[in-house]
């Protein structure tokens, strides 16, 4: 046994200066006191360092070793615990086969419906007798270039082969509206907003530790019902108006939504219009097919002895529509993270809704009441005053006033 004073002294040395010692320069100071102790001092120094005595021995075997690690080197090269899938050289290959896209569907595939995360992969590694952790399955999926990614819609389904086409039509019509001084308007519904004390998507500043406590199930209150906002852009003015209905998304409510805009603001803009352009999709309230949307549109020409022009947006492409990115998304991010508890609260935020580009926004409740599946006859539909553009007559046409 070591004298117990010998290793108090050690002691007492190596906790002054361990604090400033690297892993080598541990094993080195080790191993030159056990030198200068002579017979016994590898067994002093270990006691009083915890070092084991196989630590410094390979220490004093560097000392004597002129072709000992450099400074800036810890251990030999190739020295410490080799890498999983050195030990295992099909590791990599196998953690491909998994999460590889081309083995989606593959019904032989394990992991075909299981959210593949770093765990649930290491355990099917397991199960093929790799031994590897999670940890390491996260290593080795980043040096092979694999990281998080969500979903990214790019795919927009089969393409009219005149999609371009009306594109550059709806352009050309927008502008020589705009030359001409008449009014031109995108117009659409966004997404209905069941009201209450339910969560909304986003964040909004509050004392920490006192969120807005919402309903735990956003299960849609029928005696609250929902907003139904129908947005009209002017894509002149960078000016909208929004009507928020409480009935139903029908064609009236569409044409009742553009008539509010008319009197309250367009024909403030334009006293000396004779003809309004609507750019609109191809579905919905709006869509050119419902003869509900015609006849409706033809009351409104009627009443104010305008031509009414209709441009829509081929089928699959109403995100190109210009009140999607300069009204809606503004809307949204104007209320993100406060629950839409009335319709008070629907319509003070959308009409608070602002841009450093300088829109302006005015909202208001529509209350009527305006039944769906309301039917339009042969005779009514008559008297629709339609003419139809040349090119794709169903996306293009005007509604002229019947005294015309």
């Amino acid at each position: 046994m070591p004298d117990a004073q010998v290793v108090g002294w050690i002691r007492e040395k190596y906790t002054a200066i361990v604090s400033d010692l690297d892993e080598r320069a541990r094993r080195r100071w080790g191993a030159a006191e056990a030198r200068s102790l002579g017979w016994g001092g590898i067994t002093a120094v270990a006691a009083a360092t915890g070092l084991s005595d196989r630590t410094i021995r390979n220490g004093i075997v560097e000392l004597d070793d002129p072709a000992a690690p450099p400074l800036t080197q810890q251990r030999r090269s190739g020295g410490g615990r080799k890498r999983r899938e050195c030990e295992h050289p099909q590791l990599v290959q196998a953690l491909q086969g998994l999460v590889d896209a081309s083995t989606r569907g593959d019904p032989m595939s394990p992991l075909r419906w299981t959210c593949k995360s770093t765990r649930t992969l290491a355990d099917e590694l397991s199960r093929q007798g790799f031994a590897v952790s999670s940890n390491t399955v996260g290593r080795l999926l980043r040096e092979c270039d694999y990281s998080l990614q969500a979903n990214r819609k790019t795919i927009e389904g089969k393409q009219h082969p005149d999609r371009d086409a009306q594109f550059r039509h709806i352009s050309r019509r927008v502008k020589a509206y705009q030359r001409a001084g008449q009014p031109a308007i995108s117009v659409d519904t966004k997404k209905k907003e069941p009201l209450g004390k339910m969560k909304n998507p986003g964040r909004t500043y509050r004392k920490k530790g006192d969120p807005q406590k919402v309903t735990t199930h956003d299960f849609p209150d029928k005696t609250l019902g929902k907003a139904v906002p129908y947005g009209v852009y002017d894509l002149t003015h960078n000016e909208a108006s929004v009507s928020v209905g409480i009935s139903h998304d029908t064609a009236e409510f569409a044409i009742a939504a553009i008539r509010r805009w008319w009197k309250r603001l367009g024909q403030k803009r334009y006293p000396r219009a004779r003809r309004l352009l609507v750019t609109a999709d191809s579905g919905g309230s709006n869509s050119p097919r419902t003869r509900l949307w015609r006849w409706t549109l033809q009351q409104f020409a009627n009443e104010t002895g305008m031509t009414i022009e209709l441009c829509h947006y081929p089928p699959g492409t109403s995100k190109w529509n210009k009140i999607e990115h300069r009204l809606f998304c503004h809307i949204t991010r104007n209320w993100q993270g406060i629950p839409l508890e009335t319709m008070e609260i629907v319509v003070n935020l959308i009409g608070s809704t602002r841009t450093k580009e300088g829109l302006e926004v005015h909202a208001w409740i529509d209350a009527n009441h305006y039944p769906k599946a309301k039917t339009v006859s042969d005779a009514q539909l008559s008297e629709v005053h339609i003419r139809r553009n040349p090119f794709h007559g169903e996306w293009n046409y005007q509604i002229l006033p019947n005294n015309t």
